[in-house]
Protein backbone atom coordinates (compact mmCIF):
# COMPACT_ATOMS: atom_id res chain seq x y z
CA UNK A 1 0.00 0.00 0.00
CA UNK A 2 1.37 3.41 -1.02
CA UNK A 3 0.08 6.57 0.69
CA UNK A 4 -0.05 9.51 -1.73
CA UNK A 5 -0.39 13.11 -0.57
CA UNK A 6 -1.68 14.58 -3.83
CA UNK A 7 -1.69 18.36 -4.18
CA UNK A 8 -2.76 20.89 -6.71
CA UNK A 9 -0.21 23.74 -6.74
CA UNK A 10 -0.79 26.99 -4.86
CA UNK A 11 -2.60 29.98 -6.27
CA UNK A 12 -1.22 31.70 -9.38
CA UNK A 13 -2.09 35.06 -10.96
CA UNK A 14 -4.14 33.19 -13.58
CA UNK A 15 -6.16 31.39 -10.91
CA UNK A 16 -6.81 34.73 -9.25
CA UNK A 17 -7.79 36.44 -12.54
CA UNK A 18 -11.00 34.62 -13.38
CA UNK A 19 -9.39 31.17 -13.42
CA UNK A 20 -7.73 31.46 -16.82
CA UNK A 21 -6.86 28.09 -18.31
CA UNK A 22 -3.20 27.60 -17.55
CA UNK A 23 -1.83 24.45 -19.09
CA UNK A 24 1.81 24.64 -20.14
CA UNK A 25 2.27 28.40 -19.55
CA UNK A 26 4.84 28.60 -16.76
CA UNK A 27 3.29 31.15 -14.39
CA UNK A 28 4.58 31.68 -10.81
CA UNK A 29 2.78 31.45 -7.50
CA UNK A 30 1.19 34.52 -5.94
CA UNK A 31 2.07 35.53 -2.38
CA UNK A 32 -1.12 33.76 -1.35
CA UNK A 33 0.02 30.64 -3.22
CA UNK A 34 3.32 30.68 -1.33
CA UNK A 35 1.43 31.01 1.96
CA UNK A 36 -0.80 28.08 0.98
CA UNK A 37 2.21 25.89 0.25
CA UNK A 38 3.83 26.93 3.53
CA UNK A 39 0.72 25.85 5.43
CA UNK A 40 0.83 22.43 3.75
CA UNK A 41 4.49 22.12 4.69
CA UNK A 42 3.60 22.71 8.34
CA UNK A 43 0.94 20.00 8.16
CA UNK A 44 3.32 17.48 6.57
CA UNK A 45 6.21 18.08 9.01
CA UNK A 46 5.50 15.00 11.07
CA UNK A 47 4.91 12.67 8.12
CA UNK A 48 7.95 10.70 6.91
CA UNK A 49 8.02 11.09 3.14
CA UNK A 50 9.89 8.52 1.10
CA UNK A 51 9.95 10.96 -1.84
CA UNK A 52 8.45 14.18 -3.18
CA UNK A 53 7.49 14.47 -6.85
CA UNK A 54 6.31 17.40 -8.94
CA UNK A 55 5.33 18.59 -12.35
CA UNK A 56 8.25 20.50 -13.90
CA UNK A 57 6.22 23.74 -14.11
CA UNK A 58 7.36 26.31 -11.56
CA UNK A 59 3.99 26.70 -9.84
CA UNK A 60 3.96 23.01 -8.94
CA UNK A 61 7.69 22.68 -8.28
CA UNK A 62 7.77 25.65 -5.90
CA UNK A 63 4.68 24.36 -4.09
CA UNK A 64 6.34 20.96 -3.72
CA UNK A 65 9.66 22.45 -2.61
CA UNK A 66 7.98 24.50 0.12
CA UNK A 67 5.63 21.70 1.21
CA UNK A 68 8.40 19.09 1.27
CA UNK A 69 10.61 21.15 3.57
CA UNK A 70 14.22 19.98 3.32
CA UNK A 71 13.37 16.92 1.23
CA UNK A 72 14.53 17.01 -2.42
CA UNK A 73 11.84 17.25 -5.11
CA UNK A 74 11.97 15.06 -8.22
CA UNK A 75 10.27 16.50 -11.29
CA UNK A 76 8.43 14.24 -13.72
CA UNK A 77 7.09 15.38 -17.09
CA UNK A 78 4.10 13.03 -16.77
CA UNK A 79 2.67 15.26 -14.01
CA UNK A 80 2.58 18.38 -16.20
CA UNK A 81 -0.78 20.07 -16.69
CA UNK A 82 -3.02 19.26 -19.63
CA UNK A 83 -2.33 20.79 -23.01
CA UNK A 84 -5.38 23.03 -23.39
CA UNK A 85 -4.69 23.93 -26.99
CA UNK A 86 -6.57 27.04 -28.15
CA UNK A 87 -8.07 27.59 -24.70
CA UNK A 88 -4.72 28.44 -23.14
CA UNK A 89 -4.71 31.78 -21.33
CA UNK A 90 -8.46 32.30 -21.69
CA UNK A 91 -11.34 31.98 -19.25
CA UNK A 92 -14.06 29.46 -20.06
CA UNK A 93 -16.46 32.32 -20.80
CA UNK A 94 -14.02 33.73 -23.37
CA UNK A 95 -13.30 30.55 -25.31
CA UNK A 96 -16.88 29.27 -25.22
CA UNK A 97 -17.99 32.56 -26.78
CA UNK A 98 -15.34 32.14 -29.51
CA UNK A 99 -16.04 28.48 -30.28
CA UNK A 100 -18.96 26.94 -28.38
CA UNK A 101 -18.80 23.69 -30.38
CA UNK A 102 -15.27 22.81 -29.24
CA UNK A 103 -16.29 23.21 -25.60
CA UNK A 104 -19.48 21.20 -26.14
CA UNK A 105 -17.52 18.31 -27.66
CA UNK A 106 -15.06 18.27 -24.76
CA UNK A 107 -17.79 18.71 -22.17
CA UNK A 108 -19.72 15.70 -23.46
CA UNK A 109 -16.81 13.42 -24.36
CA UNK A 110 -13.38 14.45 -23.05
CA UNK A 111 -12.27 10.83 -23.35
CA UNK A 112 -11.80 11.14 -27.12
CA UNK A 113 -11.93 14.92 -27.67
CA UNK A 114 -8.85 17.11 -27.70
CA UNK A 115 -9.06 20.03 -25.28
CA UNK A 116 -9.04 23.34 -27.12
CA UNK A 117 -9.12 21.56 -30.52
CA UNK A 118 -5.34 20.99 -30.61
CA UNK A 119 -4.59 19.86 -27.03
CA UNK A 120 -4.75 16.49 -25.29
CA UNK A 121 -7.62 14.08 -24.83
CA UNK A 122 -8.56 13.00 -21.32
CA UNK A 123 -7.24 9.51 -21.94
CA UNK A 124 -3.88 10.80 -23.17
CA UNK A 125 -3.60 12.70 -19.89
CA UNK A 126 -4.73 9.75 -17.79
CA UNK A 127 -2.35 7.27 -19.43
CA UNK A 128 0.69 9.40 -18.64
CA UNK A 129 -0.36 10.17 -15.06
CA UNK A 130 -1.27 6.54 -14.42
CA UNK A 131 2.08 5.50 -15.86
CA UNK A 132 3.79 7.72 -13.30
CA UNK A 133 1.84 6.30 -10.36
CA UNK A 134 2.29 2.71 -11.52
CA UNK A 135 6.04 3.29 -11.61
CA UNK A 136 6.28 4.92 -8.18
CA UNK A 137 4.00 2.27 -6.65
CA UNK A 138 6.59 -0.35 -7.51
CA UNK A 139 9.52 1.89 -6.58
CA UNK A 140 8.58 2.38 -2.94
CA UNK A 141 8.11 -0.12 -0.14
CA UNK A 142 4.63 -0.97 1.12
CA UNK A 143 3.44 1.58 3.66
CA UNK A 144 5.57 4.41 2.23
CA UNK A 145 4.31 8.00 2.02
CA UNK A 146 4.97 10.18 -1.01
CA UNK A 147 4.08 13.74 -1.98
CA UNK A 148 2.98 14.43 -5.55
CA UNK A 149 2.19 17.98 -6.71
CA UNK A 150 0.51 18.56 -10.05
CA UNK A 151 -2.42 20.51 -11.49
CA UNK A 152 -6.17 20.93 -11.41
CA UNK A 153 -6.95 19.33 -14.76
CA UNK A 154 -4.69 16.29 -14.59
CA UNK A 155 -5.42 15.60 -10.92
CA UNK A 156 -9.19 15.59 -11.34
CA UNK A 157 -9.14 13.48 -14.50
CA UNK A 158 -6.86 10.89 -12.89
CA UNK A 159 -8.98 10.70 -9.74
CA UNK A 160 -12.23 10.48 -11.71
CA UNK A 161 -10.85 7.61 -13.80
CA UNK A 162 -9.46 5.69 -10.84
CA UNK A 163 -12.75 6.10 -8.97
CA UNK A 164 -14.74 4.78 -11.92
CA UNK A 165 -16.53 8.05 -12.68
CA UNK A 166 -17.62 8.96 -16.21
CA UNK A 167 -14.86 11.29 -17.36
CA UNK A 168 -17.26 14.02 -18.43
CA UNK A 169 -18.05 14.38 -14.71
CA UNK A 170 -14.46 15.13 -13.67
CA UNK A 171 -15.28 18.76 -12.85
CA UNK A 172 -17.56 17.50 -10.07
CA UNK A 173 -14.35 16.82 -8.17
CA UNK A 174 -13.03 20.08 -6.72
CA UNK A 175 -9.39 20.26 -5.71
CA UNK A 176 -8.52 23.52 -4.00
CA UNK A 177 -5.12 25.17 -4.34
CA UNK A 178 -2.57 23.55 -2.01
CA UNK A 179 -5.05 21.58 0.04
CA UNK A 180 -4.31 17.96 0.86
CA UNK A 181 -5.85 15.06 -1.00
CA UNK A 182 -4.78 11.69 0.36
CA UNK A 183 -5.28 8.37 -1.39
CA UNK A 184 -3.78 4.91 -1.18
CA UNK A 185 -2.77 2.58 -3.98
CA UNK A 186 -2.66 -1.13 -3.26
CA UNK A 187 -0.42 -3.63 -5.01
CA UNK A 188 -2.88 -3.91 -7.90
CA UNK A 189 -3.13 -0.15 -8.32
CA UNK A 190 -6.58 0.09 -6.71
CA UNK A 191 -7.11 3.65 -5.46
CA UNK A 192 -8.92 4.42 -2.21
CA UNK A 193 -9.67 8.10 -1.58
CA UNK A 194 -9.06 8.95 2.08
CA UNK A 195 -9.14 12.75 2.18
CA UNK A 196 -10.13 15.53 -0.24
CA UNK A 197 -9.30 19.23 0.35
CA UNK A 198 -8.21 18.42 3.89
CA UNK A 199 -6.27 20.12 6.64
CA UNK A 200 -4.34 17.60 8.72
Amino acid sequence: MLNVYFLRHGETPWNAAGNRYCGRTDVPLTDRGIAQATLVGEQLKGIPLAAAYSSPLQRAFRTASIAAGDRPVITDQRLIEADFGQWEGKTREEFVAEDPDSWSRWDHDPTHTKAGVTGETAMEIIYRVDGFFTEVLHRHAAGSNILAVAHNGVNRLYLAWKLGMPLHNYRQLVQENSSITLFTLDGDGQLTLKLLNARL
